[in-house]
């Protein structure tokens, strides 16, 4: 068997592990890139090796995922995030029928500005879920909008999952559109919403107002004055537990109370200056090309220097998990790399006499594995896997094959064994969990088939990108 031949195996079967045991994903890639490199790697000793296999090591990637988590974890112990959820949900005035498509908007802000998909999708879900269970909102359908809004705004210029795609395809030198894949996944998202939302009770919402669907044990106050405008219902959801991709995903509700029973967090000097910050890494990354890891770091010393107190558990609350996973994979792809096992798959993959039909493939994959693993990682590993296929083919282009492939890895997070459906299924109550679980798992592995072919014949088969 050829060294190419088992470093994919490796890789297959270290995804396998992650899935089925509570293992972090970049341990095992970490481990594997040490225990292949040296076996297989030319060297006068195991030192000389060993640098081979650090050379490998993403250093500006790192320092994307640590800026950007760093900048959004400030961002939540200062209550920037709590004041932008309030704003939001009050801007509905009491019409029900909007406060889902508020979860979906909030949430794509939140990861468009780099909060971890998981992340945003477990400080959304609570809320969301709250208002599901006050309001008598489908649960399944609060939840697949907190998802889907989550994925949509994924794939912004700073966002964790834009920050990879993009990295990937300016270290392979292929032609990107930072722009057009953040717009085609948000759009794509919005159109699964809104056929969510008519799919699941949307309609009947739509005419409906807070005051006349409040509890009768509302606590007083719940209506804002003068207004008619109802106050939003303080999520009661216990700490839960659901499976996320073999491990457990656990959430406690960090919700902030209903506006109309405490007041909404006011906008004080530290918000301000993070939303400033915030702007401020938006207009670096998107009109002065910016490094988008330097000037999050930036913004979060400067918000550390003005306010220690506030940021003092920023470094503490980085998505150090994330940042060990996408490094790991990207290490491991790497040693492939410099073992010949991408030159070696882009020979047999172009080799193949149906270059569509191949891309079809890819994009299958992605959908299939990241329904049962870490989006993250697929992203790290199959987007580099598919780079001989793209330069090596000239029937496909790399701007629609990567979209479409990037839609279709991360639209599945909706399957209840990826992490963020595991948090929306631990988010529901008692009563609801078992269907809000079934729902996800029908509504999630159909997405594992719809969207591939989906997204391949908008975006690869008409070779307009």
């Amino acid at each position: 068997m050829s060294v190419e031949l088992v470093s994919i195996l490796v890789l297959v079967g270290i995804f396998l592990v992650a899935t089925v045991r509570p293992v972090n994903l970049g341990v095992l890639a970490i481990v594997a890139a040490f225990v292949l490199g040296l076996s297989v790697l030319d060297g006068a000793d195991a030192e000389e090796k060993t640098d081979a296999i650090f050379a490998g090591f993403p250093g500006d990637l790192f320092v994307i995922l640590v800026g950007v988590t760093l900048l959004f974890a400030i961002a939540k112990s200062n209550g920037t995030v709590d004041w932008l959820v309030h704003g939001a949900i009050r801007a509905v005035g009491g019409r029900i029928g909007l406060i889902p498509w508020v979860m979906f908007l909030v949430t794509a802000c939140l990861t468009a500005i780099g909060a971890v998909v998981p992340a945003a999708v477990a400080i959304i879900a609570p809320i969301g879920m709250g208002f599901a269970v006050r309001y008598r909102i489908n649960p399944l359908l609060m939840g697949l909008l907190i998802i889907n809004g989550a994925s949509a705004g994924g794939f912004s210029p700073m966002s964790i999952f834009g920050g990879i795609t993009n990295g990937v395809v300016e270290k392979a030198d292929l032609p990107g559109n930072p722009t057009l894949l953040f717009l085609a996944s948000f759009v794509f998202n919005l159109a699964l919403s809104l056929v969510v939302y008519f799919l699941w009770g949307g309609r009947e919402l739509l005419g409906r107002r807070a005051e006349s669907d409040a509890e009768p044990d509302a606590e007083p106050g719940a209506d804002s004055a003068g207004g008619g405008s109802a106050g939003l219902p303080a999520p009661a959801s216990p700490p839960a537990t659901g499976r996320a991709g073999g491990g457990t995903a656990t959430v406690a509700p960090t919700a902030p109370a209903a506006p109309g029973v405490t007041p909404a967090p006011a906008l004080d000097r530290d918000r301000i200056l993070t939303l400033t910050g915030l702007l401020c890494l938006a207009v670096g990354a998107l009109f002065f090309d910016l490094n988008v890891g330097m000037v999050a770091i930036t913004v979060a010393a400067v918000l550390t220097l003005v306010s220690p107190a506030a940021a003092k558990s920023g470094v503490a609350d980085v998505a150090w998990p994330t940042v060990l996973l996408v490094c790991g994979i990207v290490l491991y792809v790497s040693l492939m790399e410099t073992i010949g096992t991408i030159e070696w798959l882009g020979e047999e993959v172009t080799s193949i006499g149906a270059p569509l039909l191949a891309a079809l493939v890819i994009c299958l994959i992605g959908g299939a594995v990241s329904a049962f693993a870490s989006t993250t990682g697929i992203l790290g590993a199959l987007i580099p896997l598919a780079v001989p296929f793209l330069t090596g083919v000239d029937a496909v282009g790399a701007v629609g094959l990567i979209t479409a492939l990037a839609i279709s890895s991360s639209v599945v997070d909706s399957s209840p064994f990826s992490t963020s459906g595991a948090l929306t299924v631990a988010n529901a109550t008692d009563e609801t969990r078992d269907e809000v679980y079934k729902g996800l798992m029908r509504w999630g592995f159909s997405m594992v088939l719809i969207t591939p072919v989906t997204t391949w014949l908008v975006l690869v088969v008409p070779g307009w990108l």
